[in-house]
């Protein structure tokens, strides 16, 4: 399958997002220089603005793009971003869509009171929305992220299963997709029935997104990820492909597998030798071919939503999830 552009799926709502951009920055202006250049920072530094997309479509399908979806499409931007400001203090990280990471440059401090000040401003907006129904939407998925921070912190490489990731991969990343699309079709004001079939549609597209990013940091002669191959390996993160791995490995390569996840640092050359076991396992494979089931539930579940120009780019978003750097 050819990779979709991603412009010319987004380009529905090109005008929407032009407002919702200029939404994200103004916001973000205040009194305190360090608050509003850290902030700023890391929503320049190259983000496709997939879930305000995702919430804005929704809306679209179900009817009228207002002022209102556009606020809630900066909202869900700032909950994404807040996100990566304390994942990468937890995770120790220097990069963010090839760019230093924010807490490289201020330090951890800064980068946790920032993403501290984006997730209690996104709720002091959405107050103002005077919908109660995006507020527990919105709250019940915050509390879902934080829980799954929690389960990535306490999951060790001895016990790390397949069920487990997928558990981490709901809370940390698809149930802010979900939220997404289910905020959009409350301010459609769609049926219930409609609300909750979009947070299903979104929250499978970000399961399959997220199994594609992670499976794609262990393809050989990576390029053009926004991240260095093998992060999450040095990160020490036990995603999918190398839970796959410790599943189907031989002993020998299972051992050698977690002796290179005991080594005091995790270099290239590590990097390229689990890698190459990916390689020979058939793992990354594996990895994409899980994400389409997710995309196939994901597009049934589409099928029985109006058709119109906003649904078929949700098609095509959803297959682009499942083909971008392949």
């Amino acid at each position: 399958m050819s990779q979709p552009d991603l412009n010319q799926i987004l380009s529905p709502i090109q005008k929407e997002l032009l407002e919702v951009e200029a939404l994200v920055m103004k916001n973000l202006e205040t009194d305190i220089p360090l608050l509003t250049e850290v902030g700023q920072y890391i929503l320049k530094a190259g983000g496709k603005r997939v879930r305000p997309a995702m919430l804005l479509f929704a809306a679209g399908s179900l009817g009228k793009i207002t002022q209102d979806c556009c606020q809630a499409a900066n909202i869900i931007e700032y909950i994404h971003t807040a996100t990566l400001l304390h994942d990468d203090v937890v995770d120790n990280a220097e990069l963010r869509r090839s760019k230093k990471s924010a807490r490289s440059i201020w330090g951890n401090e800064a980068s946790v009171l920032v993403g501290d000040y984006l997730f209690t401003v996104s709720f002091q907006y959405l107050a103002k929305l005077g919908q109660m129904d995006l507020v527990h939407a919105l709250a019940r998925t915050t509390t879902l992220m934080a829980r799954g921070e929690i389960l990535q912190l306490i999951r060790t490489n001895e016990t790390a299963t397949e069920a487990d990731y997928l558990e981490i991969v709901y809370h940390k990343t698809a149930s802010l997709m979900g939220a997404a699309m289910q905020m959009g079709s409350i301010l459609a004001a769609g049926t219930q029935e409609q609300s909750d079939r979009y947070y299903e549609i979104g929250k499978n597209i970000g399961m399959a997104f997220q199994i594609v990013d992670d499976a794609l940091d262990y393809r050989l002669n990576n390029q053009g990820l926004g991240k260095q191959q093998g992060a999450d390996l040095k990160e020490r993160k036990i995603t999918l492909p190398l839970s796959r791995l410790l599943e189907v490995a031989n002993p020998a390569d299972q051992d050698q597998t977690l002796e290179i996840l005991d080594e005091e640092v995790i270099t290239d050359d590590h990097v390229q030798s689990i890698s190459s076991m990916m390689d020979r396992y058939q793992v990354v494979p594996y990895c994409l071919g899980r994400a389409q089931d997710y995309i196939k539930l994901a597009k049934e579940d589409l099928g029985r939503m109006p058709k119109n120009q906003y649904t078929d780019s949700i098609v095509a978003l959803a297959d682009f999830v499942v083909t971008r750097n392949l």
